[in-house]
Formats: structure tokens, C-alpha cells, sequence
């Protein structure tokens, strides 16, 4: 039986990493003891943490750190440009040069809902939830829940 899984060599796994089926992932980390599930890209410089679960669906792009005991629930969508941009002003296609990845910051025992879109440069505080379908614009506190478009603070856990 096939594997279905693109796995490119420069991917740094930990010990008893568990992964899905029909994932994407290069020039990533993924800690001890983690697991990813199906349909989930994990682009290059990204990196996940020890304990985390992963849920299908996800996107974790380049620029991206999800520390240990995270949460990512099913169809989470992380950003890494503000102002992303297909073609330069001359009309020639951008590349790496073109651009700056903008980091975002999952902290340890953070839990993010599915459908949560994530837009780059902000901090997900320590135990902090994030509400299913919540677009986060901004940091969210520790142990916080946030909801909405735009997320914004529910209340404290």
C-alpha cells in the first residue's frame, strides 16, 4: 500500500512522532511524542512543538513556532504576509527575495479552535483558547478566550 505522504528530507522529527496519511511537510520541526493528522502542509522553518496535536486539515506556514502541549484543531489557517502579492510592480512573479516572512507565535498549551484563521505577527499567549472560526488579528493574552471576527477577548479561563 502506498503512503501518500510527502515527506521531504530535511524534516527534523522527534522520538514517536505519529503522522496521518496525505500530509505535506519540508524543511520543518516536529517534536517528541506529537501528532499530525491528515491533509496538514507544514512548511519550511515552521515548528512544532513536543505533545501537540495537530487536527486535518491545517496549515502551518513558514514563520510559524506552535509550542509544546498546542492544540491546532481541524482546517486552522496560519498567514505569514500581510500584504501578500502574486507579481511584482514590473509584472514579473514575486519570489523569497520579494517578500518577509512576518513570525507568529503559538505558546505552550494553547488551543486553537477549527476553522481559526491566524494572521501573522501575533502571540498566542500560554494556555490561551482560541474560538472556532475566530480570525486573530491581534496577541491574545495567557489563559484567555477569545472568539469573533476580529477575536476578541471572551474572558479570562
Amino acid at each position: 500500500m502506498e503512503n501518500f505522504n510527502t515527506i521531504a528530507p530535511d524534516v527534523q522529527f522527534g522520538d514517536n512522532v505519529k503522522l496521518a496519511k496525505f500530509i505535506n511537510l519540508y524543511g520543518c520541526a516536529i517534536g517528541d511524542y506529537s501528532k499530525v493528522g491528515t491533509f496538514v502542509e507544514v512548511q519550511k522553518g515552521a515548528k512544532i512543538g513536543r505533545y501537540c496535536k495537530i487536527q486535518s486539515h491545517s496549515f502551518i506556514c513558514e514563520g510559524v513556532t506552535i509550542e509544546d502541549y498546542a492544540f491546532i484543531g481541524h482546517g486552522v489557517m496560519f498567514t505569514n504576509d500581510k500584504y501578500p502579492r502574486a507579481a511584482n510592480p514590473d509584472g514579473s512573479l514575486q519570489n523569497d527575495a520579494d517578500w518577509e516572512v512576518i513570525p507568529t507565535h503559538v505558546k505552550e498549551g494553547a488551543s486553537i479552535g477549527s476553522g481559526a484563521t491566524i494572521i501573522c505577527g501575533v502571540t498566542i499567549g500560554k494556555g490561551a483558547v482560541v474560538g472556532a472560526g475566530a480570525v486573530v488579528t491581534r496577541d491574545v493574552p495567557d489563559e484567555t478566550i477569545v472568539v469573533g471576527n476580529p477575536a476578541k477577548v471572551l474572558r479570562k479561563l
